[in-house]
């Protein structure tokens, strides 16, 4: 369908890709070049914000930080969207991914919904999609696997036996979103419940970006080589047969960087910032 004309007074919801900027749509570039009001995840590349939207824009970094530091309350990122949408502003919503998978976008609907705010969903392209592709691991491929499953794993999640028996079993690719330190456990569980040895486990430290990193292990060889490992942020784990596709379709070499790629929103800038607190210690970020 051919874009509209973008008007303000409204929230368009927006997904910024894994990483790599080029990844971004059309149209969701087009919405950030018209966007008075960008609310910014932690997971979206610093040349979109610095390339794309447009100089006289309020850049407003609303991360989640997950149990790694401050994060914003969803809350609060509700009540920034209706404030400047109820002012008139076009404001877009920038997720990191798509915006829907594990992205809390129910919530924001509900609260546009309530208010009676006109909103536009643009989807991105997702992080298993983007580090499988990136990885050289299709998800799904004749022989290997005929499905894929999204998953994730918190720590103080409290799963049945039944549930890591079918995920143990399955011939689906399984694919973990934000469980790269629950991983220890995730791998516990499909070793106890008999996970076939042919099945192997990738993680892909910061998909798509220069500083992308892919280490492969068996899962029985997991305990002895990698349990209490660490890494770098955001990580996606991919479990199933397809996994051993990695070394022969590989197309991109390990960056061996421990360097975080996705910068503070604050800090992106070397032109005149101006900052200033809110309540919730969110930084607001005007470009002169």
């Amino acid at each position: 369908m051919p874009s509209q004309p973008i008007t303000t007074g409204k929230v368009i919801i927006a997904g910024a890709g894994p990483g790599d900027p080029e990844l971004l749509t059309v149209k969701a570039l087009r919405a950030l070049q018209q966007a008075d009001v960008v609310l910014a995840d932690r997971l979206v590349s610093e040349q979109v914000l610095v390339q794309y939207v447009k100089q006289d824009a309020e850049i407003i970094p609303v991360g989640k930080q997950c149990r790694r530091g401050a994060s914003t309350p969803q809350e609060i990122i509700n009540e920034l969207m209706l404030e400047h949408a109820s002012k008139g502003k076009l404001v877009v919503r920038l997720k990191g991914g798509d915006v829907s998978i594990f992205s809390n976008v129910l919530d924001e609907l509900e609260a546009l919904k309530k208010a009676g705010i006109p909103y536009e969903i643009i989807p991105g392209v997702t992080a298993a999609l983007g580090a499988a592709a990136y990885a050289g691991i299709p998800l799904t491929a004749r022989q290997y696997s005929t499905a894929v499953r999204f998953l994730t794993f918190y720590r103080n999640e409290v799963i049945g036996d039944q549930y890591w028996k079918d995920l143990a079993g399955t011939d689906d690719t399984l694919v973990f979103y934000m469980s790269s330190e629950t991983l220890d456990g995730v791998v516990n569980n499909l070793v106890k419940h008999g996970i076939g040895s042919d099945k192997l486990l990738a993680v892909i430290e910061q998909a798509t970006t220069p500083l992308q990193n892919v280490q492969v292990t068996n899962l029985y060889d997991y305990a002895q080589n990698w349990k209490g490992k660490t890494f770098v942020s955001p990580a996606l784990v991919i479990i199933g047969k397809v996994v051993a596709l990695h070394e022969q379709f590989a197309w991109i070499a390990n960056s061996n960087s421990s360097e975080s790629y996705f910068k503070p929103v604050a800090k992106l800038f070397t032109a005149p910032t101006t900052v200033t607190a809110t309540e919730n210690a969110n930084q607001h970020v005007s470009r002169a």
